[in-house]
């Protein structure tokens, strides 16, 4: 079971649609696994490897080699190491500091997540380091994940790592998509945006990747081993955007307005471009997808508003809560009892306060902020790699139930809202859903359940 707080989670409220609610998000977890998916993608026999349609002699190959990072990475390296036992010559991959996990032919580096440390940053030297041993007839797998761009932290030249830190506070705080952010990120590094691969060729790349990333652009799941799409204009663009040029460390400024072609990200790889397999292991529509299947076994009529979910977190809650509210008063879109699911990437913006908290609380909490009436409403919001935001809180399960209660606690939603610190409103009400590490990283997962069954 992946939550572990259930019995706290269904002791209070209305407590058939939390177990529901608990249910669908046990269901969708499961089937977001990239070990599994490795499993039924991989496997070898004798002297043939097997990966998707592809097939390779091993008999006439080099070297296998796997080296990555990212919060689902261990996950895929775990099986492939499984598969590939003894003929992984060598692998490295860096995960999030608390991931829990042993491999043997691999080695593991842990680091900090969402704000880089030293730890990652030796840990990319490293894997820069293995990629320039792989030679023509090598294979290496990249197991490229969702968080890899804090786990894999190797500024471009002039940049320091203090000031990647403070690039990364800044971005995360402005309220910018993540196809933005790593805009940006991929301008201001050794390795990402496709430069890793150019380590590593002229030797085969596998690329498998999770992705957590609205519509599933490779180039920003798995970005340091693809071509990129992305331009030092677009970087630019984003500073603009949100006003971020006086947050900005003097040397990113310099090093973005004075940039040369020759210093942009390759847009493709030329000679090379066949020597690229790309696989999405779990894509961004399955949360959505394997969240309905479970609705139906439930009892509940689903409808997936959205695979591409974007906005300020605590407004994008209020109006779920809206939509929950006209299938009460007047059975649309759905007659209860129905499950209203989205998935995709919402954002907070850090403009005051300085509470924790993360995206999907604050959806939680924002919908129960404007659903007290309604007693048959249950609302669930998580991040699928089990930490919301700065947080080791996965999301939050709320309801009619949950102003009420932090009322009896003292606590004003509203102004803890506004202060961004959803975390401890939730902890005191008991809607907080502790799952740990899960191994896997998807797009955030919304679900809105009304109605009895």
């Amino acid at each position: 079971m992946y939550i572990k707080n259930r019995e706290e989670l269904t002791s209070h409220g209305y407590k058939k649609g939390r177990e529901v609610a608990i249910n669908i998000l046990e269901h969708t977890l499961y089937a977001l696994d990239p070990y599994v998916a490795t499993k039924r993608l991989v496997s070898l026999r004798g002297e043939i490897l097997t990966v998707g349609h592809l097939q390779f002699d091993l008999s006439q190959r080099g070297n296998i080699y796997v080296l990555g990072g990212g919060k689902a990475t261990f996950a895929i390296a775990k099986a492939l190491e499984e598969i590939l036992g003894e003929r992984i010559a060598e692998g490295l991959i860096v995960v999030k500091n608390g991931q829990d996990g042993i491999l043997k032919k691999i080695s593991i580096r842990r680091a900090a997540h969402p704000v880089p440390d030293k730890e990652g940053l030796d840990a990319a030297k490293e894997i820069k380091m293995l990629a320039e041993k792989a030679s023509d007839n090598d294979i290496v797998f990249c197991a490229i994940t969702g968080g890899s761009s804090s786990l894999m932290p190797l500024p471009a030249d002039d940049i320091t790592l203090e000031e990647k830190r403070q690039i990364n506070k800044v971005l995360l705080a402005s309220g910018a998509t993540i196809r933005e952010i790593n805009a940006v990120r991929k301008h201001l590094s050794a390795i990402k945006g496709g430069r890793l691969a150019l380590s590593i060729f002229p030797a085969e790349i596998i690329n498998l990747t999770v992705s957590d990333v609205i519509g599933d652009p490779l180039d920003y799941i798995t970005d340091p081993t693809v071509p990129d799409t992305s331009t030092f204009p677009d970087a630019i663009h984003v500073l603009e955007k949100y006003d971020l040029w006086d947050k900005f460390p003097e040397s990113a400024i310099h090093y973005l307005q004075n940039a040369t072609s020759e210093m942009e990200t390759p847009k493709n790889f030329g000679e090379f471009e066949s020597k690229v397999h790309s696989f999405i292991l779990v894509k961004s529509r399955v949360a959505c997808d394997a969240a309905a299947e479970k609705a139906v076994e439930q009892g509940y009529k689903p409808l997936v508003l959205t695979t591409a979910l974007e906005g300020e977190s605590r407004e994008v809650g209020i109006v779920f809560a809206g939509i929950a509210k006209e299938v009460v008063c007047n059975n649309r879109p759905l007659s209860p009892p129905c499950a209203i699911i989205a998935g995709g990437e919402t954002t907070v913006k850090i403009d005051n306060g300085y509470g924790q908290g993360g995206p999907n609380q604050e959806f939680a909490l924002g919908a129960a902020s404007h659903i007290t009436p309604y007693d048959k409403v249950t609302v669930a919001a998580i991040d699928t790699d089990g930490t919301d935001g700065p947080t080791d809180i996965a999301g939050g399960l709320t309801d009619s139930s949950t102003i009420s209660r932090a009322k009896t606690n003292n606590l004003d939603v509203f102004r803890r809202l506004h202060e961004h610190d959803a975390s401890s409103v939730l902890l005191s009400t008991g809607d907080a859903i502790i799952t740990g590490h899960t191994g896997t990283n998807a797009n955030d997962l919304k679900l809105v359940l009304i109605g009895d069954i």
